[in-house]
């Protein structure tokens, strides 16, 4: 990793805060948008962050990595790379989170399990779920950005490497809808009607 590498530049450098407005997953609105697959198509910068991330957690005694598909995928497999133990993504099928592939978590196994960004907590908590009902122990989760602003659903440690707060509105409320410009819901073309 390159000792001068900064989560912040790094950012700034690839485009990861979207300016516009955005229909969230939650159904929320908001004028901007974090992407940290911009951050992450670049392997160093993905190699650096699944560092830091590491970081956190050495202590923790993981024995396997877990990414919710698809945000969480190439931090997972960073993070696990850095660490030195494997690495698993949990997928949706049929709208619930399951391990396919002929991936599978020991009863007991140490599982860290990293997100790109966490907003409501939702997914991850998904995958803990999953997770904790195969038997195996959660040594914590983390991501590499924080949207949450403290109310995550967890009750396991949970570590970011950076916070970063974005206000959103009901489509009731939204400004952006009041001056009539259209919603686009990210990770897609499409605009929508707020």
């Amino acid at each position: 990793m390159n000792k001068e590498w900064n989560l912040d530049e790094a950012i700034r450098r690839t485009g990861v805060l979207k300016e516009g407005h955005f229909l969230l997953t939650s159904g929320r609105h908001s004028a901007q948008y974090m992407q940290c697959a911009q951050l992450l198509q670049y392997p160093g910068d993905a190699e650096a962050a699944g560092q830091a991330l590491a970081a956190l957690f050495r202590d923790e005694q993981v024995d396997v990595v877990v990414g919710p598909a698809l945000g969480g995928v190439i931090i997972a497999h960073e993070v696990a790379r850095a660490l030195g133990v494997r690495c698993l993504f949990a997928e949706r099928k049929e709208g619930k989170m399951e391990l396919r592939r002929g991936f599978a978590v020991q009863p007991g196994e140490r599982v860290l399990v990293i997100e790109d960004v966490v907003t409501t907590g939702g997914s991850v908590q998904e995958v803990v779920n999953l997770l904790e009902a195969k038997g195996a122990k959660i040594a914590g989760i983390g991501s590499i950005v924080d949207r949450s602003g403290g109310k995550t659903p967890f009750q396991y440690p949970y570590r970011a490497l950076t916070a970063i707060e974005i206000q959103s509105y009901t489509s009731e409320d939204c400004p952006l809808c009041k001056e009539g410009l259209p919603a686009v819901k990210p990770g897609s073309r499409a605009t929508v009607n707020g």
